[in-house]
């Protein structure tokens, strides 16, 4: 029993990288927690020599005159292998060889497993707490369910249903790129919790790619992102020699072309910082031409007047242009056309898009404006959005939230409506 179970050990030591000593210590403890039981809860010290795999224990007892009870022998006994034991004194008495290798054989197998699943996530807490926020790779090495399962070598990372691009296809044995989100050793399964989702993973990839950057000439000053579809990241820098959105994008467009390609071809637009909260709202915006901008620094707030031509350019594709701007600035914008039009007005267009959210997500025209407000103009919009954007626009309510969140669950799982031939 005891040559196999050294030869167990040193087998799992070499295959998982962990080592012997503090392996042989988890064992230990395995062994003296179920000898425990088997005690009545004495205290018990278990050792196991790495040479010869022999095992000994030890519990810790009271002498007492006569009648001994729980944790307790008689002197009569203590002194059979302690001479000089008085009544009071606590004693080592050592288990024999065959009752503890009967009881190490019924240790559970699962008590093991758990200590030396604890040994592992130790060892994992200290190589890669200081990698928590930097990108790493792996392979592909199952999938699990909605997320995807990363071989780091010495561990395992998990890259969630959330953390995932959408639209992103993920085979096993196929190399990856994570952002180490954090480090968490507490719950079951995959310590390392990663993400390619997360607007942080932009940014490592600009530091990685662009020297400039990663040598604090030029800073990244602002950042948004819906993951699969578009971001939008504002820089600065601290050389009038460099310019920022150049060093970015690299000679012949190089280094923002290798970024976007890790991002699966997701659009990236690098603009300029500014302190000016007008300019710095005309570059977030591009390519839409402003025609004035009015600021409510108390309420931050922008009321921009655009044409009807520049209306489309500055909403983009579902609103999605306005809506990374608004998160880059910080700002909450709203749009005025300025010129007349014979067909139907833009502010007569902005009330039916109020009218028809406030219906189909059962809350006040007040609110729906403020979602319009807010760059979101459409059902499709929102879901894309998610309610952890949603939840920060300012005026809405506990009960708006949740009236938007049951109208959202029941878009989604409504059937995709086919269009009529």
């Amino acid at each position: 029993m005891n040559n196999e179970l050294l030869t167990m050990l040193e087998y799992i030591a070499h295959e998982r990288d962990i080592n012997k000593d503090e392996l042989i210590s988890a064992v230990e403890s395995a062994i003296a927690s179920s000898c425990k039981k088997q005690y009545n809860g004495d205290e018990l010290v278990v050792k196991l020599d790495p040479k010869t795999g022999e095992l000994r224990a030890w519990r810790k007892l009271t002498v007492v005159e006569n009648f001994p009870v729980e944790k307790q022998i008689s002197i009569t006994e203590a002194r059979t292998r302690f001479p000089n034991a008085m009544p009071g004194d606590m004693i080592d008495w050592e288990i024999s060889p065959r009752e503890l290798g009967r009881i190490a054989a019924q240790c559970a197998k699962q008590t093991i497993k758990n200590e030396l699943s604890n040994v592992e996530k130790k060892q994992v807490q200290a190589e890669y707490e200081d990698k928590v926020g930097e990108i790493i790779n792996g392979t592909v090495k199952r999938l699990e369910q909605s997320s995807i399962i990363v071989d780091m070598q010495k561990s395992e990372g998990i890259l969630g249903p959330k953390d995932k691009v959408p639209g992103e296809l993920y085979m096993v044995g196929e190399r990856i790129n994570a952002l180490l989100l954090k480090v968490d050793t507490k719950s079951k399964g995959p310590s390392l919790i990663l993400t390619r989702s997360n607007a942080a993973f932009v940014k490592k990839l600009f530091e990685r790619e662009v020297s400039e950057i990663h040598d604090g000439v030029v800073e990244i000053a602002g950042i948004a992102r819906e993951a699969g579809m578009r971001t939008k990241i504002a820089v600065r820098s601290n050389d009038h020699r460099v310019d920022p959105v150049g060093a970015c994008v690299g000679m012949r467009g190089m280094r923002v072309r290798n970024i976007t390609a890790e991002l699966g071809n997701e659009r990236v637009d690098i603009i300029k910082y500014d302190e000016d909260i007008r300019v710095y709202a005309t570059n977030a915006l591009h390519p839409a031409k402003l025609e004035a901008i009015e600021v409510d620094e108390e309420r931050r707030m922008l009321t921009i007047h655009i044409t009807q031509e520049n209306s489309r350019l500055a909403f983009g594709k579902k609103a999605q242009n306005v809506r990374l701007a608004q998160k880059l600035i910080g700002w909450n914008i709203n749009f005025v056309m300025d010129e007349e039009q014979d067909d139907e007005s833009f502010e007569e267009k902005k009330a039916l898009i109020i009218e028809q959210l406030a219906t189909e997500l059962s809350i006040t025209p007040e609110k729906a404006q403020l979602l319009v407000n807010n760059g979101y103009l459409s059902m499709d919009g929102l879901k894309t959005a998610g309610m952890k954007d949603i939840e920060t626009i300012a005026g809405l309510d506990e009960e708006d939230l949740a009236s938007i969140e049951d109208a959202l669950s029941r878009f989604a799982a409504a059937p995709v409506q086919q269009d009529a031939e």
